[in-house]
């Protein structure tokens, strides 16, 4: 009688330890597919981000160089063809003829510069680097002639995922055209500091400031703090009223 109650007592007792372990099992499975799901949504996510910041810069890119040679070159030879076609008509018929067959090569090439400004294909800015990009903005926005920027980084050459390198400079560009758009600052600093695990980028400016607490009712710093998210990068903005404005970017290597 006594070893019929041991063996239902250990029956109930296996019994009771299948069905948890099978429970936990279930648990364990139901938590690694949400995990999984999890990751592909924020992948999936990553890489959309990525095709949308590669896009975007593409394009202000080619509008870019695409207006420096519409606006720059082109204005520059059509100011050389414009001054040579009245150098022309003071002259002689006789020694017309070689002069015009030059304004004419002269107006082929200004429509060659400006065709080439409409279709200009260049490499995407992921090729150029994290440093090499930023200056390049530097420059673009130095010849604005709207405010004084300046950059700042003890190194040429950072190593950082293109991908996520990227991401980075998509941030610091939407940085400096919130500055432009909205600051009215009349000084910018860039600052890149690289000590290997961990990458730190500051942004500041001495603009009018504004109230942080309104931080998210602006789509642009939106973006900005996704785009770090996607990165596992830290994000936040500083502001004073009548002070000005610093942004800054902490970016973990290791969670590459």
């Amino acid at each position: 009688m006594e070893q019929n109650s041991l063996v239902i007592v250990f029956t109930i007792t296996l019994l009771i330890v299948v069905l948890a372990m099978i429970f936990i099992y279930a648990v364990f499975i139901k938590k690694k597919t949400s995990l999984l799901i999890e990751q592909k949504e924020k992948d999936m996510r990553f890489e959309k981000e990525l095709a949308t910041s590669q896009v975007e810069i593409k394009e202000q890119t080619l509008n870019y160089i695409g207006q420096e040679l519409h606006d720059d070159l082109g204005q520059k030879l059509s100011v050389v063809r414009l001054r040579q076609n009245q150098l022309i008509a003071k002259l002689k018929n006789g020694e017309k003829k070689e002069l015009n067959e030059l304004s004419e090569l002269l107006g082929e090439c200004i429509q060659d510069i400006r065709n080439l400004s409409k279709t200009l294909i260049t490499e995407q800015i992921i090729h150029f680097g994290l440093v090499e990009s930023i200056e390049r903005e530097v420059e673009r926005i130095r010849k604005l002639k709207l405010l004084k920027i300046d950059f700042i980084t003890q190194k040429q050459d950072i190593d950082i995922s293109p991908k996520h390198g990227l991401i980075l400079f998509r941030i610091i560009q939407e940085s400096i055209n919130n500055i432009l758009k909205h600051s009215r600052a009349k000084n910018v600093l860039i600052q890149v500091e690289d000590n290997c695990e961990i990458l730190y980028i500051n942004i500041s400016d001495n603009g009018k400031g504004f109230n942080t607490n309104n931080m998210h009712d602006g789509s642009g710093l939106k973006n900005m703090e996704l785009r770090a998210k996607l990165i596992h990068a830290e994000f936040s903005i500083r502001s004073e009223l009548e002070k000005g404005t610093q942004t800054s970017i902490t970016y973990y290597k290791h969670l590459l």
